[in-house]
């Protein structure tokens, strides 16, 4: 087939490379969001899509909406046999749905019809789901409405958002290659959303990976597990702002706000049972282990740990 492949960040790129490394398509196209203000410097830095193509010497396209004038014109031109769609970040109008022979196909890291939306992976373990998954769905004018197939799933268990999005990704590029085959020889099975189980996954917000006093140790961790690098699991420990990268539970009990510090172990008092910290990101340093970081927080009289302070008026600080 003639694919055309619309993509951005880490997620779209197996989908990418399973799609160049198969004898059975030719990647005419890319399609990936324009490059955009990153880092200290807010340097313009292109997509990880734009500079995985510019490497395969695809021809690379990046408009800032697909309702540009002459967008619609040139992907016909093109004569794509499908357009595959793996977290591009815009919308597909009706007439680009159109183009296709065999449709648009949509990568989606979520066991439809649960989390629709730009953050599936995310919610699922900040609402403490057991599985993630990854479909492909036929994608139509709604937000992720289409008819799909599951591919695959794993096990949420402690793994962070990056780990299970690298996992789904690759599950989803391998599934994406039978779905194909199979979709032009009219052997695919589509299953229709059931409506009444639909969930969405909206944007995580920065606010909602803040770590405080007053959460169990379950929710606590659940926010670790979901934190990115938008939305940071921060706090203030013993005056020293802080992401929390790694941590699980202990059996300590402590109060909650308090810190303890015990040789190298570092503990948070929670509502019940504490967690120990396993790895942290100080405030405009590297990641390092807890145990490395604890030396400058021993002199502290009374430790303790909170919310940013410029969220403690915010939010309830316990609840």
């Amino acid at each position: 087939m003639n694919i055309v492949f619309m993509g951005s960040p880490s997620f779209a790129l197996p989908t990418l490379n399973y799609l160049v490394e198969s004898s059975e398509h030719d990647v005419v196209a890319v399609y990936t969001r324009p490059d955009a203000p990153a880092g200290r410097g807010n340097k313009m830095q292109p997509t990880l899509v734009k500079m995985r193509a510019q490497e395969l010497d695809i021809p690379v396209f990046t408009p800032a909406t697909l309702r540009e004038e002459g967008v619609a014109e040139h992907l016909r031109s093109l004569a794509p046999d499908c357009i595959v769609v793996a977290a591009y970040g815009a919308l597909l109008t009706r007439e680009i749905l159109d183009i296709p022979k065999y449709g648009c196909l949509n990568i989606h890291g979520s066991l439809l019809p649960r989390w629709r939306g730009a953050a599936p992976v995310q919610r699922a373990i900040l609402d403490g789901d057991d599985i993630a998954g990854v479909c492909v769905m036929q994608m139509e004018e709604g937000l992720d409405t289409g008819m799909y197939h599951t591919v695959g799933s794993v096990e949420v268990a402690h793994k962070t958002t990056e780990e299970l999005l690298a996992q789904l990704a690759d599950i989803g590029g391998r599934g994406l290659l039978d779905a194909l085959a199979r979709i032009e020889d009219g052997s695919y099975e589509w299953v229709e959303q059931d409506e009444s189980q639909v969930t969405y996954a909206d944007k995580v917000s920065k606010d909602e990976t803040l770590l405080r006093p007053g959460r169990t140790n379950a929710e606590f961790l659940r926010r670790v597990q979901a934190s990115s690098h938008r939305t940071p699991s921060r706090c203030v420990i013993c005056g020293k702002k802080v992401t929390i990268v790694k941590a699980h539970p202990a059996n300590h009990v402590l109060e909650q706000g308090k810190v303890g510090l015990e040789k190298k172990h570092i503990f948070l008092g929670l509502k019940g049972r504490a967690v120990e910290l396993d790895v942290v990101k100080p405030e405009s340093k590297r990641e390092m282990p807890a145990k490395a970081w604890i030396a400058g927080l021993r002199n502290v009289d009374d430790p303790t740990w909170d919310v940013l302070p410029e969220y403690y008026h915010k939010l309830p600080v316990y609840g």
